[in-house]
């Protein structure tokens, strides 16, 4: 039990926590999570206290709270680690920060060179996260997002001119040792003029190497840096004692050979390998360059006295007038005061059309101004722009984590330690059953194993393929939000489809009105039920009304999925569907109802008005399909996958519309909770299922669904539920996704295929396992440049996804 006391308590933040029941439901939810020790929600300080057995529980315990409905109150952000040279750096980095106190959840993508870190703001900050880098001989860049990304470009290119420098370096001064050592190992002090050269490409050009392999060595870890330290480090030093002692191998009747030119080529090798693979790993990337490229530095404000000044991005302020000329780009996103223009919104939407802009319009940030000239209001500046969320979720999603990629990380984990171990193994074997020069060939065996074995193919086989991929889909209109939808979407053997605004164009329109007997006052009543109701369908029948005068109403109801009461001067009046007409014991007349099986012939939707004895109305509402979407559900078909559609409208205008579209399977008057369960039950029988939405009504469907993907002019919990969002709104988009998910997946697998055929084939090699065969060894340069290539050649491979064509 002392040790018990000794443990801290950790204070969670939480939200919507507001009474004592909810307060004993976070308490009740704790004791379930194993690892916790002793636990106490505190709802007065609004927060719970909890010891936990490791830092694992942690994420388990907010992830309770979370999965009963409350939040916890927690930052998630991103840092450029500086200083990591390959795949293990970015696991030790990932490990430390992990076990840093008040951190829920870390992941250190090796190829964005980025830390993704959610913790507790009362418990830790960016400052100590950068101290627990700092301590492994990592750093860890802090400052605001947009300095940050400029920093971080400057620094980037300075460590990139910095490492071209030493590799050219490294190259011309290795050049000479091969020569000497291969060819002319018999002119004049070859190997002293070998040792002179050599030495300024180990001790100095090489010196990063071994500094890191000593920080990772103080911390009982180990990466690529270690293999590396200890293959160059073991040959040079064995090459200099030959070179100064040979009379000790001399007496025992063997030549002293110096294998300078291995130390020092394996390093140029590896410098230049590494020099390659930073240039590719910069155009992996190059989605987000172009997007943050799209928003201007300055703009032109129109002051209170409409005076003209020029200022910079940062210091737009929401309400800011803003002056925008023809061929300008538009800096901040906002709405049109006067003026009008055509807009080139291609590079977010990804539709080439440019879109007319008119007074009350909006224009968005990055998008370019094509003859007009105009004037608007800033609505959203900095963070808040569509382009910055858009760059935002970008980033996050090139910076998750595919599921393949947890096993990858595993393996990344123990692969140093086991070449190590393999690389000692050699040499003992060579030492006791390779003859007389079986310690020289041993050494020289290890050597060459621990200079080919190369965890960084691994550790970017699948990271790079997922920027690409993700890069990608941005430039064409599609948002990815995570690797694993990206991953997943290949899989996808059901489309569910929501109508309105998915289907359609989501712009609803009365086409005819039919009284029984025209009353203005039941006009009246019509437009003021409408005009409260929140019905998506109620905006054009208050639109088809307009002028009309309207009246108090005393009691008004909304009744989900099928309408709305009202009470006025004590008679009640429905508005909705005939289902809710028939609960209420109202027979429509035979007028009206030939009018409603006409328009629902039409695939119109029919909205009917009565009052408590008698249907007094009959509307239609039409919405007109959408041009792309029938050649988008072909293409779907075409893939091999079952298409469906759930609409909340009636089933003759449901099967109009899936007649039409070439809709085989469709639901007609379903509710919006029964959307989720439709997708449940397709789930169920073994189905991947992919729902497409674009309403609030659609969240629920699109949070069941494997695949979540909502439509960019709908609603903004539609987009914040879904894993996908199509920012045009064309479904076209949609077999372009899978399409990429194939692509993006097919590359991982080869890059997977590559790294691990690579090192399952080079290391025996390496290890002289063909020597008892036909006597051949591997020499340590030729590994040094295989291991350099295989790294160029996962992330090359990743790059060709940029080129490859998306199937139409």
């Amino acid at each position: 039990m002392a040790a018990n006391n000794q443990k801290e308590w950790i204070y969670l933040p939480l939200e919507h926590v507001e009474s004592e029941h909810c307060a004993l439901i976070v308490d009740r939810g704790l004791e379930a999570v194993a690892g916790i020790e002793s636990h106490r929600v505190e709802l007065n300080n609004g927060r719970a206290a909890i010891t936990i057995q490791n830092p694992e529980v942690l994420p388990e315990a907010i992830k309770a709270i979370r999965d009963l409905g409350y939040g916890v109150t927690t930052v998630k952000k991103t840092f450029p680690v500086l200083g990591m040279t390959c795949a293990s750096c970015a696991s030790s980095a990932e490990s430390m920060v992990r076990y840093t106190e008040g951190v829920v959840s870390s992941s250190v993508n090796f190829a964005t060179g980025n830390l993704t870190v959610e913790y507790l703001p009362n418990l830790t900050d960016a400052t100590a996260l950068q101290k627990a880098i700092r301590s492994i001989g990592y750093d860890l860049l802090i400052e605001d997002e947009t300095s940050q990304q400029e920093t971080l470009e400057a620094i980037h290119e300075k460590k990139y001119r910095q490492l071209k420098k030493r590799t050219i370096w490294a190259v011309a001064l290795s050049l000479p040792v091969v020569i000497i050592g291969m060819f002319l190992m018999d002119m004049p002090y070859a190997d002293p003029i070998m040792w002179v050269l050599s030495t300024p490409v180990v001790v100095w050009l090489g010196r990063d190497f071994f500094i890191n392999a000593w920080k990772q060595a103080r911390h009982r870890s180990a990466n690529m840096d270690t293999l590396v330290a200890l293959s160059t480090g073991i040959a040079y030093l064995f090459s200099v004692f030959n070179l100064l002692f040979a009379d000790f191998w001399h007496q025992r009747g063997l030549h002293a050979h110096v294998y300078f030119e291995a130390s020092a080529v394996i390093i140029a090798f590896i410098l230049l390998g590494k020099l390659l693979e930073e240039k590719a790993k910069g155009n992996t990337s190059s989605a987000i360059k172009k997007l943050m490229g799209l928003q201007p530095k300055t703009v032109v404000i129109i002051g209170e006295d409409g005076t003209e000044k020029e200022i910079s991005i940062e210091e737009v302020s929401v309400g800011d007038k803003i002056q925008v000329k023809p061929g300008e780009k538009i800096a901040v996103d906002g709405i049109l005061t006067s003026g009008s223009s055509y807009v080139d919104e291609s590079m977010l939407s990804g539709e080439p059309v440019p879109v007319l802009k008119q007074e009350g319009g909006k224009v968005f940030a990055g998008t370019i101004n094509q003859k007009g000239s105009f004037r608007f209001e800033a609505v959203k500046v900095g963070k808040e722009t569509m382009l910055a969320q858009i760059v935002r979720m970008v980033q996050d999603a090139q910076g998750s984590k595919a599921p393949v990629q947890k096993l990858v990380d595993k393996i990344a984990g123990i692969f140093v330690p086991v070449v190590m171990g393999i690389a000692l193994l050699t040499f003992i074997l060579w030492f006791f059953l390779g003859g007389e020069n079986g310690m020289v060939q041993g050494l020289l065996a290890a050597v060459t194993v621990l200079v080919i074995a190369c965890p960084c193919a691994l550790g970017l086989a699948t990271p790079t393929a997922i920027m690409v991929g993700v890069g990608k889909g941005a430039e064409n209109g599609i948002l990815i939000k995570d690797a694993e939808s990206l991953e997943l979407a290949q899989k996808v053997n059901a489309v569910v489809l929501d109508k309105t605004g998915t289907i359609t164009e989501g712009r609803p329109e009365v086409t005819g009105l039919n009284w029984l007997d025209g009353r203005e006052e039941a006009k009246q009543v019509l437009f003021s039920m409408e005009k409260q109701s929140e019905h998506p369908l109620a905006e054009a029948v208050v639109k088809y009304l307009e002028g009309t005068q309207p009246v108090d109403l005393e009691i008004f109801e909304s009744i989900t999925g099928k309408g709305v009461r009202a009470v006025y001067k004590d008679e009640s009046y429905w508005i909705g569907n005939k289902k809710l007409l028939a609960e209420n014991n109202i027979t429509p007349e035979d007028k009206l109802q030939q009018q409603a099986g006409e328009w629902e012939q039409q695939a119109k939707t029919v909205i009917w008005f009565a009052d408590s004895k008698r249907a007094l109305a009959v509307l239609a509402i039409s919405d007109k399909i959408k041009e792309t979407s029938v050649e988008a559900i072909r293409q779907i078909r075409e893939m091999g996958i079952e298409v469906y559609m759930l609409t909340g409208d009636n089933e003759a205008s449901a099967k109009a519309i899936a007649q039409q579209t070439g809709i085989g399977h469709y639901q007609a008057e379903v509710l919006p909770g029964h959307k989720a369960d439709f997708v449940k039950e397709l789930q169920q029988k073994g189905n991947v299922v992919a729902m497409v939405g674009d309403g609030i009504n659609d969240s629920t469907a699109l949070a069941t669904a494997d695949v979540s993907i909502a439509m960019g002019k709908g609603s903004d919990i539609a987009m914040d539920v879904a894993k996908m969002t199509i920012i045009s709104s064309d479904l076209t988009r949609i077999p372009q996704a899978i399409q990429l998910s194939k692509q993006t997946v097919a590359t991982i697998k080869q890059n997977l295929f590559w790294a691990f055929i690579y090192n399952l084939i080079g290391i025996p090699v390496a290890a002289g396992i063909l020597y008892p065969v036909n006597g051949f060894l591997l020499n340590p340069m030729i590994a040094g440049a295989a291991m350099a290539l295989s790294s160029v050649s996962v992330v090359s491979n990743s790059l060709r996804l940029k080129w490859k064509k998306q199937k139409q």
